[in-house]
Parts: structure tokens; sequence; C-alpha cells
């Protein structure tokens, strides 16, 4: 016995070693992983959040009778009246190339807020008013340190004389930073200070609606033919084989097939969320469905038996026992489907909605883009400042992706059945 017990121990001691090196491995790659998410969330963060603050600049504007005809506020020329007070304000600019690079401190936008501004209150006209601007981006990116004043890299050049305006225009407590609420409530632009993620949004939001839509019950029904009602068969076996197939597929092929079928063969409107969202229901429709047989054969197969043998039809065993019971499957299956489509690109790119759209949509049926591809052009774009755009897109992007999954957690605690 004694003997016995001496060669266990030393085996029972080196599987133990081994368990706790599994362990420690495990642990590592859990710590490895959470480390790498931390980094890259961390970066995205630390670039984007530039994007959530704009430099502002304010000039005293003479808004002179004899340029604004009340009669045609509209028409008036507003870009010269800012002209005139960055003038007012810089009186030593003289040379034509001089005065260019002064006007280059405002944004284009300038113009369409003083007309705002002279519309709404048509009483202002005579007078000298101050009004907040909006920086151009080279201004903005100069004051949040991102370029330098002697070499603007990729950016138009910060000189010596445009730094002293800005320097002075400090001094005068004239220029501010503010919260960019434009970001978020505004849409495309050319001009990176204006530009915002809200068209983009609401095309992900049309395009995933017209998705669930279309994907959530034609998946919910075919997996419940498919593992409830349908034979077994060598067919059954076919679709089954196809299905899984086409979870593989890579994307960009859905894209082709809405290209031919939606906007060739059916002539819907291209760049719309409905095409968009179609070809979107194409993709998630696999993962649905698998993911919904899944959770019809996780149900106990006691249930069935039970309702069968209390006299309920098969239809109303499924509908009425089976179907609830799974039903957190499905939904979980369902977002974690629409949470991949919603970073899909690919597809999106190959109908259209890569276009420049720079008005909000407000139907399906209106050109629009989505966020992953507002993401990618802006990374595509020359001028420094769409730099934290993009990276700040990014961390909305990852948001809206983290409140789908967290919705998919609770809508499956909540419904979930214990038996």
């Amino acid at each position: 016995m004694t003997d016995l017990f001496t060669k266990v121990t030393p085996e029972l001691k080196r599987r133990l070693r081994h368990e706790r090196l599994f362990q420690w491995m495990g642990r590592s790659a859990i710590f490895i992983a959470i480390a790498f998410l931390l980094v890259m969330v961390g970066t995205i963060a630390s670039m984007g959040v530039g994007a959530l603050r704009q430099t502002h600049i304010e000039l005293s504007v003479f808004l002179d009778p004899q340029e604004l005809d009340t009669a045609r506020l509209y028409d008036a020329d507003y870009g010269r009246l800012v002209k005139k007070a960055l003038r007012a304000r810089f009186t030593e600019v003289k040379k034509r190339q001089d005065k260019r690079k002064l006007y280059n401190l405002i944004s284009s936008q300038a113009e369409f807020t003083l007309r705002d501004l002279v519309v709404s209150r048509p009483s202002l006209i005579g007078q000298t008013v101050k009004v907040w601007f909006t920086a151009s981006d080279d201004v903005d990116m100069l004051i949040k340190g991102n370029i330098s004043s002697s070499t603007g890299n990729t950016q138009r050049r910060i000189d010596r004389r445009e730094t002293r305006w800005i320097n002075d225009l400090i001094a005068a407590d004239q220029l501010e930073s503010r919260f960019n609420s434009r970001f978020f409530w505004s849409g495309d632009s050319r001009e990176p200070e204006l530009a915002g993620i809200l068209s983009a949004f609401a095309g992900s939001a049309f395009s995933l609606l017209v998705c669930f839509g279309l994907s959530f019950p034609v998946g919910i029904f075919a997996a419940i033919y498919l593992e409830e009602f349908a034979p077994k068969n060598r067919w059954s076996a076919f679709i089954e084989v196809n299905i899984n197939n086409l979870a593989a597929v890579p994307s960009i092929v859905f894209g082709l097939l809405g290209l031919a079928v939606f906007l060739n063969t059916f002539g819907l409107p291209r760049s719309s969320p409905l095409v968009g969202g179609m070809v979107l229901a194409l993709m998630t429709l696999p993962t649905i469905i698998i993911a919904s047989r899944a959770a019809l054969r996780a149900v106990p197969p006691s249930i069935r038996e039970a309702a069968l043998g209390i006299g309920a039809s098969r239809i109303q065993t499924v509908f009425h026992h089976v179907a609830p019971l799974a039903l957190p499957g499905m939904l979980t299956g369902a977002i974690v489907g629409m949470a991949r489509a919603l970073g899909e690109t690919a597809p999106l790119l190959m109908i259209g909605m890569v276009a420049f759209v720079a008005d909000v949509p407000n139907s399906i049926f209106e050109p629009a883009t989505a966020l992953p591809v507002q993401i990618f052009l802006w990374a595509d774009s020359p001028e420094r400042a769409f730099l934290e755009k993009t990276s700040a897109a990014i961390i909305v992007l990852l948001c809206f992706l983290v409140v789908m999954n967290l919705s998919a957690i609770i809508l499956r605690r909540k419904f979930e059945k214990r038996y």
C-alpha cells in the first residue's frame, strides 16, 4: 500500500502542476487579449477625442443696410460682410495674398451663419454685431496641437503671419474651443470642420431597420420549418449544407448580387437604405437561421412530447410551446447578425452607398450612406482634420455595436424561461 502511494503521489503532483500551468496559460491569453483591446480602443479614443471640440472665432460684423435688402435677405452677399469684418479686425493686412490667407482663418460656413442670424433677426440690420464663426480646419488643428506653425504636413501651411493673427485673437479672447455638436447633428461635408455623422448614422439606422424587417421573420420561419416540419431527406440536407456555406460567403458577393438583381434587374433606387437593407438581409439570413435552429434544438424533447400528449397539434406544439422557449436564442442570433451587418462596408460599396451624401435621409428611398462607409471615406481623405473625425466615428460605431450586444443579453434574460 505504501509503495502504491509513493508511485501515485508523483503522478498526481505532475497532473496538478500541468493543470495549474494550463490555468495560467488561459489567464495569460485573456489578459493579453484585454490588453490589446484596451490599447486599440485607447488609441482610437485619444485620436478621436479632438473631434468633440471645435474652434470658433468672434468677429464684429457691420450689417450694412446698403448690402442687405430686407426684401431679398437670402440673396445678399454675406461673404463680403464677413471679409470686411476680417479686414477691419486686422487693418494691417493690405496685400492680396495676405488677404487670402486672412480669409482662410474662417470656415466657408461663415456666410451661412451670418445669413441665418440676419434672416431670423432683421432688426439687427444697420448695427454692428458680434458673431462667433467656425474656424477653418487648419486653425482648429493648430489650436489642438495636431500641426505645427512651421510645417503643415499634408495640410495647408500655417505661416508666421497666420500664427500671429491667431495669437492676437487668443489674446483678445476672440478665439475659443467649444463642444462640437455639429459632429452629431449635421451631415457630411467637404470641409472637415463642418463634417458630421448624422446622415451616415441615419442611413445605417434605416438600412438595419429594413434588414431586420426582412431577415428576422424569414429567418425564423425558415428555421422552424427546417427543424420541426421538413422531412429528413437529401433535399433538406442539401439546403442545410448550402445555408451553412452561405454563412461563410464573403460579403462582397452579396453586394454583387444586390447590384445585379436589385439595381440592374428591378431598378430600385441606387444608394438607398432600401437596397442596402435588402443586401444586408441576404447576408444576415444564414446567421439567423443557424442560430434559430440551434435554439430550437436546445428545447428539451419532453416539452414537445408533453404538448402532443395532451392533444395539441404539431403546429400548436411548435408555436405555443417550443418557439417561445427558443425565442431568447433566436433574438440573440438575430441581433448578433445585425451587429455584423452594421459593420459591413463591401456590400454597400457595390450598390452605390459610397457616394457623397450631405443631406440627412428622411426615408428608406432617399440616397444615403452608412457609418462604416463614412469612416472609409474620411480615412481616405488627405486633410489631417478628417483623421480625428474618422477615429470619433469609429468610437460611435463601437458604441452602437456594444448597445446592440447588450440588447441581445437583456432580451435573452427577459424572455428566458427555465424548465
